[in-house]
């Protein structure tokens, strides 16, 4: 079993969830990191219509069979569990591992998220640091980091059953939409805008739908977690800048697939996208992991010069492309934020060049590969 980043305490001492997009590994950990807690698992026919019946029953089965640690597996699809959770949590101290693949259901049917008494911990796709020398950047971006279609050769197959899959288990069962074939086609034109500026217009127009549905459409992918937006960086802007949000499905692979890439090797088109979407996977989990208060946002002016990455308030730039040869012209971006953010913190060019190097105005250019182990290494973002 591949260590992963995500480090859970064996013995918590308050109650947690664990969210994560489907197949990223969290009953997997979850059973490595907690073998003796009493497990509750809702993909299980016989367990979902117990609980489904009489979610009282979780306070009946532990006054019988008393634990210090209960991990519910697929949470959002029993939500009153929530309640005699919250109720076990008060009254007997007992504390809870709550996993789960969709907030959806559970907020939209406004159910009892413990009220502040849970953390939250999130666990993503496979990152660089995590396989080690094992790590293929191609590979990568064309597989995806879900662990099973990354470690497999063949992932076109997997792929495609993952989003069958998801259509029928998080869409199509959950009721999240009335009309399952258009939902299928807003997919595909959604991967086609990968890492680009959201325009609800223009893919409900691809889909013969109204811009609200297409809006609609986004939210259930975030709220399923397969995919999240990037806001724009609007601090004190002296120019023109851009407001409206990019969005990146959370995995490269899916978005491939969705999209028909087909294999995409260095030099291609569509290589840079998907490096880009890469980078911003590796960024988020690294916050995420390093449980960072820092925002992700790109920078954008009107004419098009645009950073794809802000840390924070300003304390890193990052820009990628998917170029052996970085020159004056990849630059441009990072110089232009200069100019209207004089005190913006590094600057770092993430490109396909062999060796490191920095140009006389201070950006740094980073192989890929080299700026993913400096960035695991915390050599990228000073968060002390």
């Amino acid at each position: 079993m591949i260590s992963r980043v995500l480090q859970l305490d064996p013995r918590p001492l308050d109650s947690f969830f664990l969210w994560g997009p489907r197949q990223t590994g969290k009953s997997s950990l979850l059973r490595a990191t907690y073998p003796d807690a009493l497990r509750i698992d809702l993909l299980s026919s016989d367990e979902f219509v117990r609980y489904t019946r009489r979610p009282s029953v979780l306070r009946d089965e532990l006054a019988a069979r008393p634990a210090d640690l209960v991990v519910i597996d697929e949470i959002q699809k029993v939500p009153a569990l929530l309640d005699e959770a919250h109720w076990l949590i008060e009254n007997r101290g007992t504390r809870f591992v709550l996993c789960g693949s969709s907030a959806r259901k559970l907020r939209r049917g406004h159910a009892n998220l413990l009220g502040g008494r849970a953390l939250r911990r999130e666990l993503c796709g496979f990152v660089s640091t995590e396989l080690g020398r094992e790590f293929d950047l191609v590979r990568a971006l064309n597989h995806g980091g879900l662990p099973r279609h990354y470690l497999r050769d063949a992932a076109t197959p997997l792929l495609r059953a993952y989003v069958n899959d998801y259509l029928k288990e998080e869409i199509a069962a959950e009721g999240l939409v009335r009309n399952l074939p258009v939902f299928s086609t807003f997919l595909g034109a959604a991967a086609l805008a990968d890492a680009e500026q959201v325009s609800y217009a223009t893919i409900a127009r691809d889909c013969g739908v109204s811009a609200p549905t297409v809006r609609g459409y986004f939210e259930i992918l975030v709220d399923t977690l397969l995919g999240r937006f990037l806001p724009a960086f609007t601090r004190r802007p002296k120019r023109r800048v851009a407001q409206t949000p990019k969005f990146y499905f959370a995995d490269v692979g899916v978005a491939g697939i969705l999209a028909k890439r087909g294999r995409i090797e260095p030099g291609s088109p569509l290589f840079g996208k998907a490096l880009e979407s890469w980078i911003f996977h590796e960024l988020h989990a690294y916050c995420a992991y390093r449980e960072l208060d820092v925002e992700l946002s790109y920078w954008r002016l009107a004419g098009g010069t645009e950073v794809d990455f802000i840390l924070g308030e300003g304390r890193c730039a990052i820009e990628v492309k998917a170029t052996a040869h970085a020159h004056v012209d990849h630059l441009k971006g990072l110089r232009e934020l200069r100019v209207d953010h004089p005190r913006i913190g590094r600057r770092i060019l993430v490109s396909l060049d062999p060796r490191p190097r920095r140009t006389d105005d201070g950006i740094e250019i980073l192989p890929a590969t080299e700026f993913l182990r400096r960035l695991w290494a915390d050599e990228i973002i000073d968060y002390s």
